[in-house]
């Protein structure tokens, strides 16, 4: 009996073991070694391209603190309320992770529930926050399918494509050639994460990547789901639980994206002034200058708060280089505190 993963109409094979390596006694298996790599990859991203969406590095590790704890218990509660009958007798099991059952839809949710209360404490935009995490969900979503490849899981019902691919099933106590449905979705993801990233360079308004994010897997997922043999069913009925929510999450922020296309008017430069609040956020936070200088004793500036009170964006000839970027404010607002260190000179302190 082979336990190998093989693709015969491509001519590739694979004998993959689960635990990739041993320390201290404890083995540590393949699935969790790709999960920390999706994990490391998508943070590092939103590492890099916090500043742009509004918010700090720092900001980001905070949420993150909170958002992945949060996202694991949400992925293993959606397993067990929608799998309860094999828990009911053995509450215990519920608290077993490591044997298996983590759903990614729970898993966002919980991380989204998270973020969202971080961000409102740390008084960040929240749906700016669900831009970004929207970009790390896809990239940790194609990385992490892998998990299932390696674990011979997440297949799909028998075919004799070209590119099927043929495990050892234990229920049948024979291999069989299925559907790679870990593939498709890997694939899927890759290419929405591609798409989105360009896109949300142009994004007009704080949601518009994330909803983009939630119609097109939401899309992907309905359509690979009904391929699965392993899917979660809708309590006693015979409505695949992922595939309900993929296409009905789908249908949903497509209503969301048409109604911000077609009624509402978002400003041309809104997304300038969100850019630059996030410059003056990231400056702020680093302390504001003087004379190219740090200085210490600077307070953080929060230009979050203040975004109502900025009418528009001057001199945006290039609206990444904050030092062509000039913000002027409405003259009648008296409520509005000029950044510390920011006022008549750029963020560079030279003069404008």
């Amino acid at each position: 009996m082979s336990n190998a993963i093989t693709f015969p109409g491509l001519g590739l094979s694979f004998d993959i073991p689960e635990v990739a390596f041993t320390i201290f006694g404890l083995s540590i298996r393949w699935y969790g070694v790709i999960i920390a790599i999706g994990f490391l990859l998508a943070f590092m991203y939103g590492m890099r391209r916090s500043e742009e969406f509004g918010y700090s590095q720092d900001d980001l590790i905070d949420m993150l603190f909170v958002a992945t704890p949060a996202g694991i218990i949400g992925a293993r509660a959606y397993y067990v309320i929608f799998n309860f009958d094999y828990f009911r007798g053995d509450p215990v099991r519920m608290l077993q992770i490591w044997t298996g059952g983590l759903a990614i839809y729970g898993g966002v949710i919980g991380a989204l529930i998270a973020a969202a209360i971080v961000a409102r404490i740390k008084k960040i935009k929240i749906m700016s926050v669900f831009d970004i995490a929207a970009l790390g969900f896809l990239i940790g979503q194609a990385v992490g399918r892998w998990g299932n490849f390696v674990n011979r899981e997440a297949y799909g019902v028998i075919t004799d494509l070209p590119w099927r691919m043929e495990i050892f099933d234990w229920s049948l106590a024979r291999r069989v050639a299925v559907h790679p449905a870990f593939l498709y979705e890997s694939l899927w993801n890759t290419l929405g994460f591609v798409l989105l990233h360009f896109a949300s360079k142009r994004r007009k308004y704080d949601g518009q990547t994330f909803w983009t994010y939630v119609a097109w897997y939401g899309l992907g997922r309905g359509l690979i789901e009904g391929l699965r043999t392993d899917s979660l069913y809708l309590f006693s009925t015979n409505l695949r639980v992922s595939q309900v929510l993929g296409f009905g999450s789908c249908l949903a922020a497509l209503i969301i994206l048409g109604y911000n296309a077609y009624f509402k008017t978002h400003e041309p430069e809104e997304m300038q002034v969100a850019r630059y609040r996030a410059k003056l956020t990231a400056a702020g936070n680093e302390g504001a200058t003087d004379n190219g200088e740090a200085d210490t004793d600077a307070v953080p500036y929060d230009a979050g708060e203040q975004v109502e009170d900025v009418e528009s964006v001057e001199d945006a000839e290039d609206i990444e280089d904050v030092e062509n970027v000039v913000m002027t404010v409405n003259d009648n607002d008296d409520n509005l505190d000029e950044p510390p260190g920011i006022t008549d000179t750029n963020i560079d302190g030279t003069d404008i």
